[in-house]
């Protein structure tokens, strides 16, 4: 049920951006622009936002623009950190950065932040409840930065800490899913506590589905992943998996090495899923969830509360 459920939220969703954001003179800009998000992408941040609009009662076709915003500052993020990632894939595409260039990749991603904040200034909701919205998606933004900024400055640093790691996921990807739940809710003029308690729930939920990315990036073939398998592992990123395998003296030569080969990463998995490394990062995982799960009391029960359930538990089951 959830997958047809998220099929439908997904199409209204790619619905709107086509009308809210048509490609319009220069057509190569918005062309690049719309390259990742017309690749398709589940929509997993907007369909969050039209649950959690239904859950307070509110009526989701007011806040789709609002859906549409969120889906294009995620997309922004993803043409920014292909370029710092140096990623040639993207969704079994080309990054954007590779099929024009950086220049092109930079102006495309900073056109759907811009386009982001313009679509949800016009969103008919209550002005008070829409400023609010504006402020906490420029809120979001920022913390997003600030999360790729420590992404970065651990790749400089031999050792980083479990705290710091979940410090980094939060605002790196919770705090989108985090305010893609309390907009919905807060465009619905939902009572502050359970606006709340859905920021919460985004919250955990987001954090626990980048660390199931993590173990994704490592476990996941390429014909799924869409990208290279152990790109993280190559990039020297610390991930939860990486955290624990070095708190428990694991050695990986291939961790760090940008040519590694598929066979030398298919070795460092075995060593980390012996270790129990991988089994850490989804237990952690599935303990996140739960506590967001849990904030969901404060709402009655009904179909999408149920769905919004469902949904937490698909971000740390899905296989991609």
């Amino acid at each position: 049920m959830l997958n047809d459920e998220l099929k439908r939220r997904a199409s209204v969703v790619s619905d709107a951006i086509s009308e809210l954001l048509p490609i319009v003179h220069p057509k190569g800009l918005y062309q690049a622009g719309r390259h990742l998000v017309d690749a398709g992408g589940k929509r997993l941040r907007p369909s969050m936002l039209l649950m959690a609009a239904e859950a307070v009662g509110g009526n989701p076709k007011t806040v789709v623009p609002a859906t549409v915003s969120i889906e294009l500052v995620h997309n922004f993020t993803l043409i920014h950190d292909d370029i710092m990632d140096n990623a040639d894939t993207r969704r079994g595409l080309p990054s954007v950065h590779v099929k024009w260039d950086e220049s092109a990749a930079i102006l495309a991603g900073d056109t759907l932040y811009s386009k982001a904040f313009q679509i949800l200034a016009a969103t008919d909701a209550d002005p008070v409840d829409l400023v609010a919205s504006v402020n906490m998606l420029a809120k979001t933004c920022a913390e997003i930065c600030e999360g790729q900024w420590l992404d970065l400055e651990f790749e400089k640093r031999d050792r980083v800490s479990e705290e710091e790691y979940l410090e980094m996921i939060e605002k790196k990807t919770g705090v989108l899913y985090g305010t893609a739940a309390w907009t919905g809710a807060k465009l619905s003029g939902a009572p502050d506590e359970q606006v709340e308690a859905l920021e919460t729930f985004g919250k955990l939920t987001g954090m626990g589905f980048q660390i199931q990315d993590d173990v994704l990036d490592l476990t996941a073939p390429i014909e799924i992943l869409g990208k290279r398998q152990g790109g993280d592992l190559a990039e020297g990123k610390k991930t939860l998996i990486m955290i624990h395998a070095m708190d428990n003296n694991v050695e990986l030569e291939v961790f760090g090495k940008k040519d590694a080969t598929p066979e030398e990463i298919e070795s460092a998995l075995q060593i980390l899923r012996e270790s129990g490394s991988i089994d850490y990062a989804r237990t952690k995982a599935v303990s996140l969830v739960e506590q967001g799960k849990e904030a969901l009391d404060v709402l009655q029960d009904s179909k999408a509360k149920s769905l919004l359930l469902e949904l937490a538990d698909y971000m740390i089951s899905r296989s991609y």
